[in-house]
């Protein structure tokens, strides 16, 4: 196990497992738990070894946002720019998520609020322990859903539920995130890290190339029309087709075995 002592970092079968390690902080974002993220998630871009993600949080909780020790007003000094924690910080780690063309597996296993709610939601399968709640936490203290929050809550929920999530910081159960269609599944706390472990393994050991084209275009297909969209899977299974994943998949089905795929 590698990484930061704010995330750690583990590669096994296929997963690169990072495990956000601030448990007596409930997993809260400093900077270098951001940086130590990002070289994580960098990692999964570049190493061909990683062909899935699993990302988790230590103890009880999976994360609470940001740390907001360091920004106490009662301190004195100028206003914090969050505009430049979220240019600098959050918005690099989200990106590296929604572009990593490998699936993001999330196993929120405790509560997520605010940022730590919202990076969950830009992971491609999220399972979350039946515990677990989510809080849109920002109307609290005054500020605006972000780490992507604005965007995810309202193309996954509508506006209406996403308007009443933000307003109201009310939190939101697993199971009701789950019988929404904002996380996939809520499970027995026990079985949590199982159950997502698993499911992180098989995708690792999947087609990793044609997983990543089906991530790209369904990111794409809620803004694309439906000309681009058809222009866009006609590329992409053109790529696929060539893909010696593509012709194990073929070969393993006609020779009526599982497929041995390489990623590739």
């Amino acid at each position: 196990m590698t990484g930061s002592e704010t995330v750690s970092t583990e590669l096994a079968e296929g997963v690169l497992t990072l495990t956000l390690n601030r448990p007596d902080k409930l997993n809260s974002f400093n900077e270098e738990m951001h940086l130590a993220l990002r070289a994580g998630l960098q990692r999964a871009h570049e190493d061909p070894q990683a062909r899935a993600v699993l990302l988790t949080g230590a103890g009880r909780g999976f994360c609470a946002g940001q740390d907001l020790g360091d920004r106490d007003p009662r301190k004195g000094g100028p206003a914090p720019d969050l505009g430049r924690t979220l240019e600098t910080f959050y918005n690099p780690n989200l990106r590296l998520i929604r572009s990593l063309e490998k699936p993001v597996v999330c196993a929120v296993n405790g509560v997520a609020a605010g940022a730590g709610a919202n990076i969950a939601f830009a992971c491609d399968i999220v399972l979350a322990a039946k515990s677990a709640k989510f809080i849109q936490a920002f109307a609290k203290i005054g500020l605006i859903p972000d780490a992507g929050g604005s965007w995810s809550l309202t193309r996954i929920l509508g506006e209406p539920r996403a308007k009443a999530l933000a307003l109201t910081a009310e939190p939101l159960p697993a199971e009701k995130a789950a019988e929404w269609g904002l996380i996939w599944k809520a499970v027995e706390d026990e079985s949590l890290m199982i159950q997502a472990t698993e499911l992180a393994r098989a995708l690792a050991a999947g087609p990793t190339l044609g997983l990543g084209l089906t991530k790209r275009l369904i990111q794409a297909a809620a803004v694309n029309s439906l000309d681009a969209q058809l222009d866009m899977e006609r590329d992409c299974q053109r790529a696929a087709g060539l893909s010696a994943d593509y012709a194990e998949g073929v070969t393993a089905f006609l020779e009526k075995r599982k497929p041995e795929f390489q990623g590739k």
